[in-house]
């Protein structure tokens, strides 16, 4: 398997397969690509016919976009439980993850990825709270009603496709030092401790690519070269 990735300080959407094939001991290759370089189209094209990232090639077979790649992965390795064996549990994680893929807009907008860095708390627009009321929500319902606290700390017990969607979002609320309620500041601690999101960060801080900040220090990053 090879995958095709934004690089690790910023690419949000390329993180989210990463940490699930990384978490699950899936073997695979990688090719990083800066964003916002003049060359960051034409060499995301050579491996992804939608020019974003990230795209997962296994031999002859070519997935991208981040959900789709969960779901061929689920399906290649169905030992690994990347979903849920509970059908409540497993219905409930693909209805949040897409609800993350498709959603939470203003928090994107306002706190984009950079995974190197923290912020000091500072007000946030309106609508950014509205998107972590409902995210801090759904991660209270998994833990609350779905999670088998035996397997481990994550959304449904065990680290699945789920949290890897939420994986980003995890990150924001940690780099922008936004507040949340314990049980979900326990969720965050425990991604941000998994041995897969520590060999992301590793790498990330390693990166020499470096994108322009503004005078209030928050990154400026191309959100469109994602999938």
């Amino acid at each position: 398997m090879h995958l095709t990735i934004g690089n690790k300080v910023y690419s949000s959407w390329s993180l989210r397969p990463w940490i699930v094939l990384r978490a699950h001991g899936i073997a695979f290759d990688e090719t990083v690509i800066p964003l916002r370089t003049p060359e960051t189209a034409e060499l995301i094209k050579k491996h992804s016919p939608t020019g974003k990232v990230p795209c997962l090639a296994d031999g002859a077979q070519t997935v991208w976009e981040s959900l789709a790649i969960m779901e061929y992965l689920a399906e290649r390795f169905p030992e690994k439980a990347i979903w849920p064996r509970d059908t409540a549990a497993r219905a409930h994680a693909r209805s949040i993850s897409s609800e993350m893929h498709a959603g939470f807009q203003n928090l994107r907008k306002h706190c984009p990825m950079v995974v190197t860095q923290k912020f000091s708390a500072k007000p946030l627009p309106a609508d950014v709270g509205t998107d972590v009321a409902r995210i801090t929500a759904v991660w209270n319902e998994a833990r609350m009603t779905y999670a088998d606290p035996s397997q481990g700390p994550f959304l449904y017990g065990a680290f699945g496709a789920a949290d890897g969607m939420f994986a980003p979002v995890v990150t924001r609320l940690h780099t922008y030092s936004i507040a949340v309620d314990p049980i979900s500041q326990a969720y965050i601690d425990a991604v941000l401790a998994h041995p897969a999101y520590r060999d992301w960060l590793t790498a990330a801080v390693a990166e020499p690519w470096i994108l322009p900040q503004n005078e209030g220090e928050i990154p400026i990053v191309d959100l469109r070269a994602r999938s």
